[in-house]
C-alpha cells in the first residue's frame, strides 16, 4: 500500500501545512494501522504513535489535484482511498457550517487545496507519478 498528499504548490507556506494538517489527521482516522502505538524511549518517557509509512507531500497544480480527483470517482479507482480538502472546508467556521456549504456546492464548484490518497502501489502511482515532490 501507497500513501501520497497532492497540495497545490501555490498556496502561502500557512495553508500548505494547515492542508497537510487536515489530510494526514482524516487519513489517520481512517485507516486502521496507520498510526503505530505509543513508544518509550531509553529514560521511560512516553511518545505517542506516529506514522508507520512514509506520505510523500507532492507539489501539484490545481488542476492536477482537480484531474486527481475526478479521476478517482471512476471503478478504476474503487481500491484507492481519498482524503480532499477544499476552498469551502478551509474558509469554513466549523463542521456544520462546511456541511451546509458543501453541500449547496456542486463538484465543479469546488477548489481543492489538496487530496490525500492511499491504496495499491501501483494505482495511487499511476494517478501521481508524474508530480514531483513539493519543495
Amino acid at each position: 500500500m501507497k500513501v501520497v498528499m497532492i497540495i497545490d504548490k501555490e498556496l502561502p507556506v500557512g495553508l500548505i501545512a494547515n492542508t497537510a494538517a487536515v489530510l494526514g489527521a482524516s487519513l489517520g482516522r481512517m485507516v486502521d494501522g496507520l498510526v503505530g502505538g505509543d513508544l518509550q524511549d531509553a529514560d521511560g518517557n512516553l511518545h505517542r504513535g506516529i506514522t508507520t509509512m512514509n506520505i510523500p507531500i507532492l507539489g501539484g497544480t490545481k488542476e492536477q489535484i482537480r484531474s486527481i480527483r475526478a479521476r478517482l470517482y471512476d471503478e478504476e479507482y474503487a481500491a484507492v482511498a481519498t482524503v480532499d480538502f477544499n476552498a469551502i472546508a478551509q474558509r469554513s467556521l466549523d463542521y456544520c457550517d462546511y456541511g451546509r456549504s458543501l453541500a449547496s456546492a456542486g463538484g465543479d464548484g469546488l477548489s481543492y487545496l489538496g487530496i490525500c490518497l492511499y491504496g495499491p502501489q501501483k494505482k495511487v502511482s499511476s494517478l501521481t507519478g508524474s508530480i514531483g515532490l513539493l519543495r
